[in-house]
């Protein structure tokens, strides 16, 4: 008999095409698309089990969509990355992690758990590209389930996209390698990164480790990215004090300027037992990351409940330069190069040019121009 993970899993593996992260030893094949760094032997599959080893060579996946949406750029969330834009973000299925509170568990799970997966639509680079232009859309976004285990496809999406002045960004668990981080490199501007726990037994316990999530933040700074950060504060897992106060101290000395959201549980997937997160634990939560010395601090998932932390703010004057409502930008007063426009302090972050200067790019996209601006290290 048949059963409906084998059917989904052979259907899966035609739509696969040779991977490039990868390198050969002693006959048979290490990938090098997530922090696992599976050596896979040939007829086998890697932790993520949608990249597997066939007549010698790695299967990765490649042409189709699972989830496929054009939404604000605040949802992503980027908060600091042409505020207001529309982003086109597409995922597949499979992840490296299986976190038990997992908010898309129905693509990430896919593959492990029978009740999970969502059917496949095949689609082209190109499609997806003329999707993101039709509903008008600056940026394109890999998300839904983990982005670094269908690496080479972003990066065939990403080729196209950036040909037509689209920004192109991740969304993603962190889980990285030095690599996949080079790899991405020409193509993604912007990488939001889940940092889930300060502890590690709780990152082992998602199937990850945390010594491999912070090296990869240092890697995407090392290497100019634009990072932003997302913590989900699941309470009774990662909401501690003390936790809270170590993981923001960290941010902050990597990089003060790296804008952290911290964002509201809802009881999902195989963790309902417990109560969802209060305005009053991000808020708190939110006090902490500010007292540790960062500098742009947001709480989300529960708009118009926590107050100034929806909001953005000069760090020099205290001037709110973006107010925001839940995903809805309400008032962006930041010019093309993010200044401040009442003391004149650069807000880091990737902005709009202005349309005066759009009108002579050589982009068939109006709108698709940007800049970064206000840290010497960024993309």
């Amino acid at each position: 008999m048949v059963t409906v993970r084998e059917s989904l899993q052979e259907l899966l593996d035609r739509y696969t095409w040779v991977g490039e992260l990868c390198r050969q030893e002693q006959g048979r094949t290490r990938c090098l698309a997530c922090g696992h760094r599976c050596l896979i032997g040939e007829g086998k599959r890697g932790i993520c089990r949608v990249r597997f080893v066939q007549e010698g060579q790695l299967r990765v996946p490649f042409g189709y969509v699972a989830a496929l949406q054009c939404d604000p750029v605040e949802k992503k969330p980027f908060y600091h990355v042409l505020p207001g834009s529309r982003a086109l973000t597409f995922g597949m299925l499979g992840c490296d992690l299986h976190c038990a509170y997992c908010q898309n568990w129905l693509t990430s799970q896919a593959l492990r758990d029978p009740a999970a997966g969502v059917s496949i639509t095949p689609i082209t680079p190109g499609e997806l590209v003329n999707l993101a232009i039709e509903c008008g859309a600056d940026l394109v976004v890999s998300s839904y389930n983990e982005p670094l285990i269908t690496s080479e496809w972003a990066a065939a999406v990403f080729r196209e996209a950036s040909a037509y002045g689209l920004l192109c960004a991740y969304v993603s668990n962190g889980n990285a390698t030095p690599e996949v981080l080079d790899y991405l490199k020409p193509y993604v501007a912007a990488y939001k990164v889940d940092l889930k726990t300060f502890n590690d037994r709780h990152y082992r316990q998602l199937g990850g480790t945390l010594d491999r999530v912070l090296e990869t933040l240092r890697g995407l700074v090392q290497r100019k990215y634009w990072v932003e950060v997302v913590t989900l504060l699941v309470p009774g897992f990662n909401d501690s004090e003390a936790e809270l106060r170590d993981l923001t101290r960290f941010l902050a000395e990597l990089d003060a300027n790296i804008p952290w959201h911290v964002t509201a549980f809802h009881p999902d997937y195989r963790m309902p037992d417990r109560d969802g997160t209060s305005a009053a634990q991000l808020c708190r939560a939110a006090e902490l990351a500010a007292e540790a010395g960062l500098r742009f601090v947001y709480a989300g998932n529960l708009p118009g409940k926590v107050g100034r932390w929806e909001n953005t703010y000069c760090p020099k004057c205290g001037s709110l330069v973006i107010r925001r409502h839940g995903f809805t930008v309400l008032e962006n007063h930041l010019g093309a190069q993010g200044v401040c426009p009442d003391c004149r302090e650069r807000i880091p972050g990737l902005w709009r040019w202005p349309a005066e200067e759009l009108a002579d790019a050589t982009s068939c996209v109006q709108g698709a121009g940007y800049v970064a601006a206000g840290s010497e290290h960024r993309w």
